[in-house]
């Protein structure tokens, strides 16, 4: 059966509340310590501890900074992580979590993503609840992660830009396409930060999805809130359905107009941005003239800005876009060790094995240094690859 998670976020989520829902769950914090560890971050000490809220118990988790530094560039982080010794799951996660806050506060403040420089985000704390988040997920075996409808605070938060509204500018625009509602409670409950570890890892938002039930973590906030306990649960169970169903958005548009050289540009973006899948059909337009359909798939939270980039760099005037359900195969990014070095792979559960897939550009470079047909590589390297699922 396949483990899947769902994130009642009944009074919002942050960083810290996901990961202390993890360690209520029963991840250990020891083990939490023993792999965070393994990043080069210094001059802080985790504790974990239960409260009650409203007559509930909850786990609470927090950062003690023993030397505070308020702002980290993104490019810092991205190379903190990658050259981390955390698991390769635990990596393209936490890096994808960090990818999402770049493109976001890159859009806001008017520059490449490469260039923010995270600050509240950029804090040793911030980045520990991140990476802890995607070491909590690794470590229940949580191949796939759904969540409530998000409840959304106002009022004024104040940081290293001043004093901005709630919900913080950063947060709505990582909630795009993720369906949310007002509360009228004059306080922050959806953190940039947890607003990321969701739309990163998120495979839907809505109701809970059919699952039989295992058991439940609860992580708890700082503040009391007037109307609700202030914690979101994150519920464990097993799938009802031995192959997990998403609901996916397609964007197309139909191009009879622009210089076909640019295409592939348009794709190139589009799959850096999130999209799913991208792909090209040819058509016959109005009047005879051939054309081209540019299609792409996308998580509902991608969509706005997937949209956009077809909008800027094409020479269409408009994207039709329709909702579809897509059963998958649970899969995740590991590296593989063969005779010609590493290789990345794509590890996808096909009933009652494991198999690997090779990358394109890992068996492109060993072809190209051995002399290989392509094809003969793809081959050696998926007979490496397929081997019993583990009970």
């Amino acid at each position: 059966m396949t483990t899947i998670a769902f994130a009642d976020c009944l009074a919002g989520v942050s960083g810290d509340m996901f990961l202390a829902a993890c360690l209520d769950l029963g991840l250990p914090l020891n083990t939490l310590k023993q792999e965070l560890a393994k990043i080069a971050l210094s001059d802080y000490q985790l504790e974990a501890w239960t409260e009650l809220k409203q007559g509930l118990s909850a786990h609470r988790f927090q950062v003690r900074l023993e030397a505070k530094r308020h702002h980290r560039p993104y490019k810092e982080i991205k190379a903190l992580v990658s050259e981390s010794g955390l698991s390769d799951r635990v990596k393209s996660s936490a890096l994808a979590v960090f990818e999402r806050l770049a493109r976001v506060e890159g859009r806001i403040h008017g520059i490449e993503p490469a260039e923010v420089n995270f600050h509240e985000v950029g804090s040793v704390d911030s980045i520990v609840d991140v990476v802890g988040a995607c070491i909590g997920l690794e470590y229940h075996d949580i191949s796939r992660l759904y969540a409530s409808t998000l409840p959304l605070g106002s009022g004024w938060v104040q940081t290293a830009h001043g004093r901005l509204p709630l919900p913080a500018p950063a947060t709505l625009a990582l909630l795009e396409g993720v369906p949310a509602y007002g509360t009228g409670i004059e306080a922050e409950l959806v953190t940039p930060t947890g607003a990321a570890i969701l739309v990163s890892r998120v495979a839907e938002f809505g109701p809970m999805p059919a699952m039989t039930i295992t058991r439940t973590g609860y992580g708890a906030g700082a503040r009391d809130l007037p109307d609700r306990p202030n914690l979101m649960r994150l519920v464990l169970g097993e799938a009802a359905e031995d192959i997990p169903r998403e609901r996916l958005i397609v964007g197309e548009t139909n191009l009879d107009d622009m210089n076909p050289e640019i295409l592939p540009y348009i794709m190139d973006r589009l799959f850096e941005a999130g999209a799913l899948d991208v792909w090209l059909t040819s058509i016959q337009m109005k009047k005879g003239r051939p054309g081209v359909k540019l299609s792409l798939l996308a998580r509902p939270g991608d969509i706005q800005n997937l949209l956009g980039i077809v909008l800027t760099e094409s020479s269409t005037l408009g994207v039709r876009t329709f909702p579809v359900e897509r059963p998958a195969l649970a899969r995740e990014i590991q590296t593989l060790t063969t005779p010609w070095g590493e290789v990345a792979v794509k590890s996808v559960t096909r009933g009652d094995r494991i198999e690997l897939i090779p990358e394109y550009e890992a068996c492109q470079r060993i072809a190209r240094e051995t002399g290989l047909p392509l094809k003969e590589v793809y081959d050696r390297v998926k007979a490496l690859g397929i081997k019993p699922q583990e009970k």
